[in-house]
């Protein structure tokens, strides 16, 4: 991967060793370092990520076909990948708009390149900050507040450490959106394997993020007074049943849940 003019390749990038899990190549040596650390602790990292994509591939059809959502925001969407989210929503119905959001000025500037529909864009915004992702012009073009919008938080919240306050935020967001409209979050878990979690947290404190895994109350919290679909707050999987090939004790790591406005 080249190195765009005035970034930092000292400092593991969360977002690049995410990519590296996947079997991406949009990552640098420093990336690959820090995620082979997490690999020694947590090898099971690889079939984790590739099980998150799988997640969102279910969410996204899920706020699409049985949820009518027609407008996706993407939050924390790191590196464009196989099966994004723009290509899962328009192979349902072409008409679907989606917005990916990151902070990071790599991913934005890869994605930015990549993306050529008029009914998808990449904006550069920090969740800490949602006002300014409220007000992008890139957002506004393709986001209607006023009408139903699909949210994607997965697995980014645990990426916001304790101090920056990260409810809050989450809360901002939902405000702003329309009855109807349905937000989806998957997080880390404090509950298990906690010895595991130490670990791998001690390890991201050297990258651009923390690793804040959570217990399921304070999960439950982002979603404020939004009630969740059945089954509520789950193991990784918000859905009737694990797919095939999803081991029940790497699901464990993690909690997922989706929640819908009703008024």
């Amino acid at each position: 991967m080249t190195v765009p003019p005035g970034i930092d390749v000292t400092v593991p990038n969360a977002a690049r060793m995410y990519d590296y899990y996947l079997g991406g190549k949009d990552n640098f040596a420093v990336d690959r370092a820090a995620a082979d650390a997490v690999l020694s602790v947590a090898p099971e990292m690889r079939d984790a990520a590739r099980s998150g994509r799988e997640l969102i591939k279910r969410v996204v059809r899920h706020m699409i076909v049985e949820r009518g959502i027609r407008q996706i925001i993407d939050i924390g969407s790191g590196l464009p990948t196989r099966e994004n989210v723009h290509q899962i929503a328009q192979e349902i119905d072409p008409s679907v708009r989606v917005v990916y959001v990151d902070r990071d000025e790599v991913v934005c500037r890869h994605g930015q390149a990549l993306l050529s529909s008029g009914n998808t864009t990449m904006v550069q915004g920090d969740l800490r900050d949602p006002a300014a992702i409220l007000a992008d012009p890139g957002l506004r073009k393709l986001i209607d507040f006023d009408e139903p919008a699909g949210v994607l938080m997965m697995f980014l919240l645990h990426l916001i450490p304790d101090g920056d306050g990260p409810h809050a935020p989450v809360a901002a967001i939902r405000q702003a959106l329309a009855p109807g409209s349905v937000l989806a979050i998957s997080h880390a878990a404090s509950d298990a394997r906690p010895e595991h979690m130490a670990k791998i947290s001690a390890i991201y404190q050297r990258a651009n993020s923390p690793f804040t895994p959570r217990d399921p109350e304070t999960i439950r919290a982002f979603f404020g007074d939004w009630p969740l679909e059945e089954p509520g707050l789950v193991h990784l999987w918000p859905f009737a049943e694990l797919p095939a090939g999803v081991d029940p004790d790497l699901a464990a790591m993690g909690y997922a849940a989706v929640a819908v406005r009703r008024r």
